[in-house]
C-alpha cells in the first residue's frame, strides 16, 4: 500500500505514506537529524522529502527554528491523521501476512510497576515456555502513559484500572486486589489490624510519581476528604519504595499481592477498603495479531486458574 488518495473538487491529489512517515518522524522527534536517523535516511533527503511534501499539499507544515522545528497549525491537523493512517497501514500489513500463513510473532505489553514485578512473570514465563517463537516487548509505565501508547499504536496491550476507559479502547478483566498500606515490620503502626486514612496521612509517604494508579489513588483520596498528604520521597522504582519502607523512613500504599509477596513489611487494610480492578485493554479499532489474541485468551485462563 504506497499511495492514499485524496480528493477535492479540482483534482486527485496522491500522499505518499513514506512522506507521512517522515513527517510523523520529524514531527515527534522535533529535529531533521534525529528524524533521519531513526529513518535510517541522510538528512538533506529528508529535507528534501518534506519540503516536497509541503509543496504538493501547498502547506508549511513546520515552523523551522535553528536547530529544531515545531508544527504548524497545518501540521497538526495532519498529524491526528497520519497517526491513524500509519497505525492502519501497520495493522493492514500484519493481517495480510498472518492470513499469509505468517505471524508478527510478537506481544508489545504496558504494565504498571506493581503488576510488572508481582503478577505477570509467572505469567510471561510459562507463556514464554509455551510458545518459544513469540517475542515479548514489555514497557514498565504508569496507567495514564500506558493509555495513551495504546490509543497512539505503541503497544498491542496495556494493564489500565478498568474504570473511566476511553471509548478507544476495549479491556479484559484481569484481577481485584485490595490497596492497603504498608509498613516495615517493626513500625509503630505495624500493630494495627486497620488503619484510618486520617492516621495514614499523617506519616511521612513513599510514592510513585503521578500518572500511576498507586499515585491516582492517594491524590483522588486527598482531594475528596481534603486531607494534605506528607510526600516524602516520590520515585518509579518499586524497589526503592520497598526499602524505604522496609528502613522505616517513610510508609506507603501498595496492593496487597506486593505486600503479602515481601519479607520486612506489613500490609495493613484501610479501614475502609479500597479495591482496584484492573484490566488488559486493547485499542477498540485496532487489529490483534495472532500473537496478542493468544496471549489474551493464556492470560484469561492462567488467571482463572489463580
Amino acid at each position: 500500500m504506497k499511495y492514499i488518495a485524496v480528493m477535492d473538487s479540482r483534482s486527485k491529489r496522491y500522499m505518499d505514506i513514506r512522506q507521512l512517515k517522515h513527517f510523523k518522524a520529524v514531527a515527534e522527534l522535533g529535529n531533521f537529524t534525529k528524524a533521519a536517523q531513526v529513518l535510517n535516511i541522510a538528512q538533506p533527503a529528508l529535507s528534501i522529502s518534506i519540503k516536497k511534501f509541503e509543496q504538493q499539499l501547498g502547506l508549511s507544515l513546520f515552523h523551522r527554528r535553528d536547530r529544531t522545528v515545531a508544527l504548524t497549525d497545518e501540521g497538526k491537523a495532519l498529524m491526528l491523521h497520519a497517526v491513524r493512517i500509519l497505525q492502519a497501514v501497520e495493522d493492514a500489513t500484519t493481517e495480510m501476512a498472518e492470513l499469509n500463513g505468517l505471524e508478527k510473532g510478537e506481544v508489545r505489553l504496558g504494565v504498571p510497576s506493581m503488576m510488572g514485578s508481582y503478577f505477570f512473570p509467572p505469567v510471561l514465563m510459562a507463556f514464554k515456555s509455551k510458545y518459544p517463537q513469540l517475542k515479548i516487548y514489555l514497557v514498565e509505565a504508569g496507567t495514564q502513559s500506558i493509555r495513551r501508547m495504546l490509543e497512539s499504536g505503541e503497544l498491542d496491550l496495556g494493564v489500565i484500572l478498568n474504570r473511566d476507559v476511553p471509548e478507544s479502547l476495549v479491556t479484559e478483566p484481569l484481577i481485584r486486589s485490595q490497596m492497603v498500606a504498608v509498613v516495615g515490620k517493626e513500625h509503630p503502626l505495624s500493630e494495627l489490624d486497620t488503619i484510618d486514612y486520617q492516621t495514614f496521612f499523617q506519616q511521612e509517604l513513599v510514592m510513585f510519581k503521578p500518572e500511576y494508579f498507586h499515585r491516582e489513588f492517594i491524590d483522588s483520596l486527598c482531594e475528596q476528604r481534603n486531607l494534605s498528604p506528607i510526600y516524602s520521597f516520590e520515585t518509579n522504582l518499586m524497589t526503592m519504595i520497598l526499602n524505604i519502607v522496609k528502613h522505616e523512613y517513610a510508609i506507603t500504599a501498595l496492593l496487597e499481592i506486593v505486600s503479602d509477596a515481601e519479607e520486612g513489611v506489613k500490609g495493613i487494610p484501610f479501614a475502609e477498603p479500597v479495591y482496584l480492578d484492573l484490566a488488559l485493554a486493547s485499542r477498540k479499532e485496532g487489529y490483534l495479531s495472532k500473537a496478542n489474541q493468544t496471549f489474551i485468551e493464556f492470560v484469561r485462563q492462567n488467571v482463572s486458574q489463580r
